[in-house]
Parts: structure tokens; C-alpha cells; sequence
């Protein structure tokens, strides 16, 4: 609220209070709205602010001439005159301005010292400030009644303020002009802050977007969505991250995690970890041994470096979830009879710390089970602990039991971050949730077959009995070739049984394992070579191909695209 008219005696006390007011303000709005409370009416009638267009930030001197642009008019209510009515109600205020080079402004601007409306020289100054009907006579009050201040920041002008004191009211004296000159160095200051704040946020905004996916993707048998929020009351990001990779198989590893601090250094280490994660996905190691591996990298880092990381592994075709936690809060599972279960999986020890053992645990994840993973912004604050925080989450998606199959995970996000998360944050939050839809089994051909000169034959009956009942005639041929070379080949290597397995989604996937850790690399074979030509025949055939190392050794697989079927157009 403003402040009430102070005595020429308080003039002290009232600066004491009136800075301390302009400099609580977070934002560019909220400083220049405490300056116009703490000036009118106290110590004067109206005030005319206008700022810098842009306004600069940091210390580089801009070679651009200055142009101010109107921010805002404020006035007491006793202030009658033509030049104290309110903007809407006096459009001769310049709305914006380019002072006149070597001008009286310009000089006034560059000095950065406030000067009365009385000195010399002045009125073109005010003229381009507050238009030409300043000039006017009468139009303003007369005597010292009327301070420019310029705001002037540690090496930049932000704008100018004008004080006006209405005919009926003291002048202002000389001691007023200091308190005018005060005023005006703490709101640049203030301006200036606001400005730096607002850039930094949004800095530290575009680098947090960056370092997390910048789409999800999308895995057939599982539905996914995210969202991320951002620290209400900081401009320093934050080591929240979350990801989804997809993994041979076509499983997917569901990742969510957190750097604890909120700084660069928090977002750069952040950014290193996520980066590690993928890399260990890559290898298809079991969660527990992701999270081993991270947390053998993250000391490398710096011991000072500790995070906390939730990793799972969902398998659309066996319909199971294996999950490994380090300090993480617990994932929720909302299953499809609608209860809503706190997975306890053993905690371990957040990454970083060294020397912990962590546990794989697999669970069941029938079609239409959503998994919630999320950081500990979404469930702590001052006033409620991580436990109380977990089982209110837990509670929330019980509740949204009726119909929850039939929402979508993206109302699903928006509908927990509205309950749990409602207004100011104190913490970054980062959500991700996933819907098992899993894979028909009648979509799914699964062999284990012993590596001996017969089981190419036996993989390629096994193939056109299976493509035969699904109706995909027209892929036997070149799929039964594909599925001999590949089969072929990994018998030549391996040392225990292989795997077969074909998957038809909206395209026919192959997908062949052995133990043997050395992948198939295309190369020209010689005319005299009895073989070598398979991968050749799988690049030209196949949609699409690829070789992937396991932890088990490697599996080689290919995509066929399914024909549509040809319109019916009745007898």
C-alpha cells in the first residue's frame, strides 16, 4: 500500500523505509510498483516513469541511442491539474522518446544527477519527457515543484522518474532532491536486478529444456508422458532429469533422477549423469548394474557430487517391470482394477556415495498399469515431509480409479501436478509416467533353438507357420531368406541355444540372440567366397536392420513393412 505523507522532519526514517521497499521487489513490475507506493503520496503528487526500450543487461555498453518508452503514471488522489490526471485520462505524455542528441535530456541522462524543474536550461527537458503541453503556461504547478531523476544503473541509464508536488503542497527543497536522487539510485539498482533476474531465468530455463529430451519417444507396447517444472522462487537451474530409451527387444528403460542443488555446477553434472545413463543403457545391463556403473562414474566426477536415480526396464512381450532405486523416492503403480500401490523397492544409497550394492526387483505389469516416477519437488516442501507427500500421490491417482484407462497419461500429468503441486514450488519437479499396453501373445512367435547345421530349416518353417496365420503371404519368401542368413550365422558362432522371435505391431519385426558378443559387420566378399553375402541380402530386403550387444552376448534383427490390404469393393 503507499506509504502516507511524512514530515519534512522524517525525511530519514521515510527513505529508510521507502528504499527498503523498492528493493524487495523480485521483478521488473513489482520494483517500479513499490517505488510509485513509496513516492506518491508521501512525497509527491504523481510520478511519470519511463524506462530504457530494451532495457540493457550486463556490463557491455550498447552502441544504439537511448530510447525511453512510458512504463507507467501514478498520482494521489487530490492531485487535480491537467498534467497529475491519470495516463488514460492525459495522452500528452511522450509514450516514447528518443532524447535529441547533445539535448538538455540527453546531458541530464548522461550527468545522472536529478535536477529541479526551475534550473536552467530545463524546460526542453521536460517538454520531451512530459510532451508539449508541459510548455503550456499554467499547465505546470508552479516553482520547485517538479524533479527529473534519471535512473541510472552501474553503467547503463535504465529511465527516468518525474516527481511532481501538486501548487497547494511545499516545494520540494534540497534536501528533498537527495531524497529523490536516493529513490532513484535503489529502483536502478532495483530495475537493474530485475533485468539480470529475469535474464538468468530465462538462461537457466533454455538450459534445463535442453539437457532433458526434447520428445519422448514412442515405444510400441507402452504409452508415455512427462512434464517439467521449474523452482518457482530461483533463477538457478536444477538437476532434475528424466528419460525414456528405448532397449533391444522392444523394451524400454523409464529413468528419472535428480542432482541434489540447484546451480550451474547441479545442471552440468546432471547433464554428465544423464549422458552416462544412456550410454549404460546401450549396453542392455540389468537396472542394479546401471545404477552400480553411474555410481562408479559419478565419483569420478567429484565426491561432492551426489544424486539420487529411479532406473526401470518395462518388457511389453513378458508383460514384466524390473526396477533398481538409488535414494530415489518410490514410483507409484496404479494398476487396472484402479488401486494404487507404493512400489517398495529397496532404496540403496544415492549415487555418488560409493560402495553400495543395489537390487533389481521385477514385478508383474499387466495391460493397463500406469507407472508414475517423479522427483521430490513433486511430493516435499516446507510443510509436508517426503512420506506424507508419497502417499498423498498415492491417494490422488487412486481416485482417479473411474475411467483412468480412458484418460490420457497427458490429463493424467496435468491432474497430479494441480493436486500435489498447486501453486508456488520450492523445488524443481519432474514427472514421468508410462502406460503398459503390452504385446497380444497371438502377436508373438518365441523359440529357443539349439545351434546345430538343421535349425536354419527348422527357423525357417517355424517363420512361415507363423507369418501363414497371420495372413502375411506375401513376406514368406523374403522373410524365411533373412531369417535363414541371420540364423545361419549365429549358429556358426554360438555355444548355447539361440532365440527366434517375431513380432508383428504395424510392422514385422525379427529378432534373433545368441551368446556370442561379436556382431556382424557388412563387407564386400571376394568372388571365390562361399559366404559373406547374407547381411547384404538382410540390407536389401529389410526395411530395416541392425546388430545390438548384450550383456549376454548380441542379438541381430530386421524390420519388414506389413502390405496394407487392397480396399473391398463388394461384388
Amino acid at each position: 500500500m503507499p506509504l502516507a505523507p511524512v514530515p519534512q522532519t522524517d525525511r530519514l526514517q521515510y527513505l529508510d523505509v521507502a528504499t527498503r521497499r523498492i528493493a524487495r521487489g523480485m521483478d521488473l513490475d513489482e520494483t517500479l510498483r513499490e517505488l510509485r507506493w513509496a513516492a506518491v503520496p508521501a512525497f509527491a503528487d504523481a510520478i511519470v516513469i519511463h524506462l530504457h526500450d530494451p532495457l540493457p543487461v550486463g556490463d557491455e555498453k550498447s552502441a544504439a541511442p537511448v530510447v525511453l518508452q512510458l512504463h507507467s503514471i501514478d498520482r494521489a488522489p487530490e492531485a487535480r491539474t491537467a498534467l497529475l490526471m491519470p495516463h488514460a485520462e492525459y495522452a500528452d505524455v511522450t509514450e516514447r522518446i528518443q532524447p535529441v542528441p547533445d539535448g538538455r535530456l540527453a546531458k541530464l541522462l548522461l550527468a545522472g544527477q536529478p535536477a529541479f524543474g526551475d534550473a536552467d536550461d530545463i524546460g526542453p527537458a521536460v517538454a520531451e519527457l512530459l510532451g508539449p503541453a508541459a510548455s503550456a503556461p499554467g499547465t505546470l504547478p508552479q516553482g520547485r515543484r517538479l524533479i527529473i531523476a534519471p535512473l541510472h544503473g552501474r553503467h547503463h541509464v535504465m529511465g527516468t522518474v518525474v516527481l511532481l508536488r501538486r501548487p497547494d503542497r511545499s516545494v520540494f527543497t534540497g534536501d528533498d532532491l537527495l531524497v529523490a536522487s536516493q529513490l532513484a539510485t535503489h529502483t536502478a539498482i532495483g530495475v537493474q536486478k530485475a533485468v539480470m533476474y529475469g535474464h538468468e531465468a530465462s538462461v537457466a530455463d533454455t538450459l534445463q529444456h535442453t539437457m532433458l529430451p526434447s520428445s519422448l519417444p514412442e515405444p510400441t507396447g507402452v504409452q508415455l508422458a512427462s512434464r517439467y517444472l521449474p523452482a518457482s522462487k530461483t533463477a538457478q537451474v536444477g538437476g532434475d532429469w528424466y528419460d525414456a530409451i528405448p532397449l533391444p527387444g522392444n523394451r524400454v528403460a523409464l529413468i528419472v533422477g535428480d542432482v541434489m542443488g540447484h546451480s550451474m555446477t547441479s545442471a552440468a553434472i546432471m547433464g554428465q549423469l544423464r549422458t552416462i545413463v544412456q550410454t549404460l543403457a546401450g549396453l542392455d545391463l540389468p537396472p542394479h548394474e546401471v545404477l552400480h556403473h553411474l555410481d562408479e562414474q559419478a565419483q569420478r566426477l567429484g565426491s561432492d557430487h551426489i544424486a539420487t536415480c529411479l532406473y526401470a526396464i518395462y518388457d511389453p512381450i513378458s508383460h514384466r517391470l524390473l526396477m533398481a532405486n538409488a535414494g530415489h523416492p518410490p514410483a507409484v503403480l496404479l494398476r487396472p482394477n484402479g488401486h494404487a500401490e507404493v512400489l517398495r523397492v529397496p532404496p540403496g544409497a544415492p549415487i555418488g556415495v560409493g560402495g553400495v550394492v543395489f537390487e533389481s526387483v521385477e514385478m508383474p505389469a499387466p495391460t493397463g498399469t500406469t507407472l508414475v516416477l517423479y522427483t521430490d519437488g513433486l511430493v516435499e516442501s516446507r510443510d509436508v515431509d517426503v512420506g506424507t507427500g508419497v502417499e498423498a500421490l498415492r491417494t490422488h491417482l487412486q481416485s482417479t480409479r473411474h475411467g483412468h484407462r480412458l484418460s490420457s497419461l497427458e490429463r493424467l500429468c496435468d491432474r497430479i501436478l494441480a493436486a500435489l503441486a498447486p501453486g508456488p514450488r520450492d523445488d524443481d519437479i519432474a514427472l514421468l509416467t508410462a502406460r503398459f499396453e503390452g504385446f497380444p501373445p497371438d502377436s508373438v512367435g518365441y523359440w529357443h533353438l539349439d545351434p546345430h547345421p538343421l535349425t536354419a530349416g527348422q527357423a525357417r518353417r517355424l517363420t512361415r507357420r507363423v507369418l501363414r496365420r497371420w495372413g502375411l503371404d506375401t513376406l514368406l519368401d523374403s522373410t524365411e531368406l533373412m531369417v535363414s542368413e541371420i540364423v545361419t550365422n549365429a549358429v556358426r558362432y554360438a555355444s548355447r541355444p539361440i532365440s527366434l522371435r517375431l513380432l508383428r505391431t504395424d510392422v514385422l519385426r525379427c529378432e534373433v540372440t545368441d551368446d556370442s558378443p561379436q556382431v556382424p559387420r557388412m563387407r564386400e566378399a571376394e568372388p571365390g567366397d562361399e559366404g559373406g553375402r547374407g547381411l547384404f541380402l538382410v540390407d536389401r530386403l529389410a526395411q530395416r536392420w541392425g546388430a545390438t550387444r548384450l550383456s549376454t552376448g548380441k542379438m541381430v534383427w530386421f524390420e519388414q513393412r506389413i502390405p496394407k490390404e487392397p480396399p473391398y469393393h463388394g461384388s
